[in-house]
């Protein structure tokens, strides 16, 4: 019986129509163009009105992916919402999703793992498809993280947009698969990058308002340090795994986080800027959805066509890091 392998068919995204310049952050708080932009990349983001969640962007990128594909909603087996800003505790955006699309043959579950999030449902979709145990996977990475920012902490409030994609996950061929994966996680990191209240550990109080623990919280010094070292290394080594070097590669999507980390892993490689996809001085950093919206924007450009060696990177809270290779 012939190996069942799983590609990306097809991605759309969703955007906020509201966009907030380095210029408009300098009125709210203490910060500048040009500190934002020499430390980040980031000249504007997107910020989501109050009807745009999760799962209403996840929602409305899947309804122009199916329109683009000609998919029927009943062909989806699984759906799975990447995110860290669900529209609800519980119940999962997937639910939501599923609802809303009328998704009726499928099922659905929520994936946390931060700016890694895309990468980990993409390994999972695959899982589901080369067993055999699905044939159409829905895999949206969505966030809304302007719910979550502390406008007065200058650090986090620059850097993070909202924003949504719907990526379709199915059957391969030769020319257009998913090679390899590699996953990472490093629990000592947790306190690195997390929003400490509004858990069961720390549920919502005058208290936990008052001390502004349901933002954003990070050590920039240390995540940044981190993601330079952990996701040049991971790219590295799928690689070398599968006897490759960076000159094979057609496109580097990586993790829309900070530009000087993108510019040090693609130095690593040896990749010239052409060969590096960049969306983040429009749109900032949107967590689980940087990947996706940054490959289906070069595809729109003409970067990348398929059949082209792609490699995707990310790094994230947790820790989470990861690097998957496709054909696309």
């Amino acid at each position: 019986m012939a190996t069942i392998r799983a590609k990306i068919l097809g991605i759309e995204d969703y955007f906020p129509e509201k966009v907030v310049t380095n210029k408009d952050l300098e009125k709210i708080v203490d910060t500048n163009d040009e500190w934002i932009v020499s430390r980040t990349g980031i000249h504007e983001r997107r910020r989501s009105e109050a009807h745009e969640t999760p799962s209403f962007m996840g929602v409305e990128a899947s309804k122009k992916l199916f329109k683009k594909l000609s998919i029927d909603p009943l062909s989806i087996d699984l759906v799975m919402v990447a995110t860290i800003t669900s529209d609800h505790i519980f119940p999962a955006a997937a639910c939501l999703v599923q609802r809303d699309l009328g998704l009726k043959n499928a099922f659905g579950f929520d994936l946390g793992a931060a700016c890694s999030g895309y990468l980990y449902g993409l390994e999972t979709a695959r899982a589901f498809i080369e067993s055999g145990r699905a044939k159409n996977v829905l895999l949206i990475a969505a966030e809304k993280m302007s719910a979550i920012l502390d406008f007065q902490d200058r650090t986090t409030c620059v850097l993070f947009g909202d924003g949504g994609s719907a990526s379709l996950v199915t059957a391969g061929d030769e020319r257009s698969y998913i090679i390899d994966s590699l996953l990472r996680t490093d629990g000592s990191g947790a306190l690195c990058l997390y929003m400490p209240a509004g858990g069961s550990k720390s549920p919502p109080t005058h208290e936990t308002i008052d001390r502004r623990d349901h933002y954003v919280k990070q050590d920039g010094k240390t995540v940044y340090k981190r993601a330079v070292t952990d996701m040049a290394d991971i790219c590295s080594e799928i690689l070398a795994k599968n006897k490759l070097t960076g000159s094979d590669i057609a496109l580097f999507v990586p993790h829309q986080a900070n530009i000087r980390i993108i510019d040090a892993a693609s130095e690593r490689m040896g990749l010239p800027k052409e060969k590096v996809a960049i969306n983040i001085d429009r749109f900032g950093n949107t967590t689980a959805a940087t990947i996706p919206t940054a490959l289906i924007d070069c595809e729109r450009k003409g970067q990348v066509k398929r059949g082209d060696l792609v490699l995707l990177a990310s790094f994230g809270a947790g820790f989470t890091w990861g690097a998957t290779l496709l054909r696309y």
